[in-house]
């Protein structure tokens, strides 16, 4: 399971999991589909690109359901620690590492923090957890057993038990969506490192699984750092809060040591 460091309670959202995927073709989906059966990994993924680009009139980013989960990196906040890890290790299994993020849902009901979670990273994680029979109650609880989560629940677009910041600091408007590395840059956090999205098949097929696992890292810290915007901006911290917290981030990068977290310390401006 997703194993949380420290004592945890569900009230108030005193637990934070902010989270973030990165993903490949489906490769096994993608030769049942498509009749591609005979083709290596590689041209299967390149024909099923070309499939989408016909279907498109020239995007290749795949369908949610074509896609395969390589990585879950997540920051937690709990009581006065702060963490960043990605689920299970580099030889995990798809399987593992989605059973272990809807098992730290549904042992801690943390509240979920994401860029672009709501439009990507849950719809994928919906799909792979059908895909392998994961059950996860508490994640899709929506009031019938649980009043509290009746109006509020993991589900809910304009709630926060979810809070997909792209999303709600665009104001729900598509028009408005911006790239995650751009907003982190804005605010002067390090934004992309080491790779992009459109990089990690590539990765894959070399074998760079630490790499990927890194970058995800990089981008789930990105986020955090921009909810404590967030948090600012909406006066749920003051500016000492936000400071403290901020503070908090540079002393857990730096005690972890890691090239990859000191990299992003180092490229931290402010």
């Amino acid at each position: 399971m997703l194993e949380m460091p420290g004592a945890i309670s569900s009230a108030c959202f005193m637990n934070i999991l902010v989270f973030d995927i990165e993903t490949i073709p489906d490769i096994e989906t993608g030769r049942r589909l498509y009749n591609l059966e005979g083709l290596n990994d590689r041209d299967t993924a390149e024909a099923m690109f070309a499939q989408r680009r016909q279907q498109t009139g020239g995007n290749e980013f795949l369908r949610h359901h074509l896609h395969k989960i390589v990585a879950i990196s997540v920051v937690l906040r709990t009581g006065d620690k702060i963490s960043v890890w990605s689920l299970g290790d580099k030889d995990s299994d798809e399987q593992e590492i989605v059973q272990r993020f809807f098992d730290g849902i549904e042992r801690y009901t943390p509240m979920l923090v994401s860029w672009n979670g709501r439009g990507f990273d849950l719809p994928v994680l919906h799909y792979r957890a059908m895909l392998h029979g994961i059950s996860a109650p508490r994640y899709w609880e929506t009031g019938g057993d649980d009043q509290s989560f009746k109006w509020n629940n993991y589900i809910s677009r304009y709630h926060e038990r979810h809070t997909d910041l792209m999303d709600i600091i665009a104001a729900y408007d598509p028009r408005a969506f911006a790239p995650l590395t751009e907003i982190a840059s804005l605010c002067g956090f390090p934004g992309k490192m080491g790779m992009s999205g459109d990089q990690v098949w590539d990765n894959y097929i070399e074998g760079n699984i630490e790499a990927i696992r890194n970058y995800c890292e990089t981008d789930v810290l990105n986020t955090y750092l921009i909810f404590l915007r967030y948090e600012l901006m909406r006066g749920r911290k003051t500016r000492s809060g936000y400071d403290t917290e901020c503070q908090k981030v540079r002393e857990m990068l730096k005690a972890e040591g890691k090239q990859h977290l000191l990299e992003f310390l180092n490229a931290w401006k402010y």
